[in-house]
């Protein structure tokens, strides 16, 4: 079954998934060279637009690539891309790159060279259960914070879980928990919320920061900013991962055994359960028109 084409924009122009062309000298597909974004939309409106946005300069920034389109030429590329998607929740995602030279080089072009901008729009489904994970080395370079198109250790572990039955690989570090793959991680462990703290070992995740200022805003349970032990996340009481397009995704399954103790072993906590109900009321309320 063919799936219908799906609208792109890219380099300033308008075109097709089946259409769009990008040239084999763009330093993204040559090099990795490029940041990108995920943003998410709920009921057709996007939700943390500004802290994307904000970690989209950030990571531009720090990669030294020159902002190539202002927040109201985003935000028109963006209606476009949600006007052509026939379904309620969908994920735009965003790439920029250091550009197309006329040569392959590993020194960066000059000015004159324009960054590479694409972005495209796909629907988003629901979960389906809780998450099984397994635990993998960390491989990963020392900018994690940065959110790099060069994602091949991240692809590596990800196809390490799959191969093992599981949805997704936890990056461990020196016997110390990062994060996921393509996650963030949280425990709850004796009634406190941990989860890795911002710097250059995780990405900083949206979901993940909105999720604390949530939490700490509205009391609803003690949170550390540290990292946790590999041995400790195999005791806690419960762990949850946190994506733009996962939401608080429970984990049921690490390592083949299962999460908790009791009653609640192998299944989705009551912590998560609270954080999740109100982290949906938080959509609701902020998602962007």
């Amino acid at each position: 079954m063919t799936s219908t084409p799906r609208a792109v924009y890219l380099n300033g122009e308008w075109c097709t998934t089946e259409t769009a062309c990008v040239s084999v000298f763009d330093r993204g597909y040559l090099f990795g060279d490029g940041v990108y974004e995920v943003i998410p939309a709920f009921a057709g409106r996007l939700f943390g637009l500004d802290e994307h946005m904000a970690r989209l300069s950030r990571s531009l920034a720090a990669i030294g690539i020159a902002e190539p389109l202002s927040r109201d030429e985003w935000q028109a590329i963006f209606e476009r891309l949600l006007e052509s998607v026939d379904a309620p929740d969908a994920a735009i995602y965003l790439q920029v790159t250091r550009g197309a030279p006329a040569k392959r080089d590993h020194a960066w072009p000059d000015a004159s060279v324009r960054p590479g901008v694409m972005a495209t729009v796909s629907p988003v489904g629901g979960i389906d259960g809780g998450a099984r994970v397994i635990t993998v080395a960390d491989q990963r370079w020392g900018r994690c914070d940065i959110k790099s198109i060069n994602l091949l250790p991240n692809t590596m572990a990800r196809q390490q879980a799959i191969e093992q039955g599981c949805d997704e690989a936890v990056l461990v570090r020196d016997g110390l928990v990062m994060e996921g793959a393509a996650t963030n991680l949280f425990a709850v462990v004796g009634g406190r919320l941990l989860t890795a703290p911002n710097g250059p070992r995780i990405l900083p995740g949206i979901t993940r920061g909105l999720l604390l200022d949530l939490v700490r805003r509205e009391g609803l349970v003690d949170v550390e900013e540290s990292f946790i032990s590999i041995g400790a996340l195999r005791e806690a009481d419960e762990v949850f991962l946190t994506s733009s397009t996962k939401d608080l995704w429970p984990v049921i399954e690490l390592d083949g055994e299962p999460v908790g103790t009791g009653e609640h072993a192998g299944r989705v906590g009551p912590v998560t359960r609270l954080l999740d109900r109100h982290f949906q009321a938080l959509k609701t309320q902020r998602s962007d028109p």
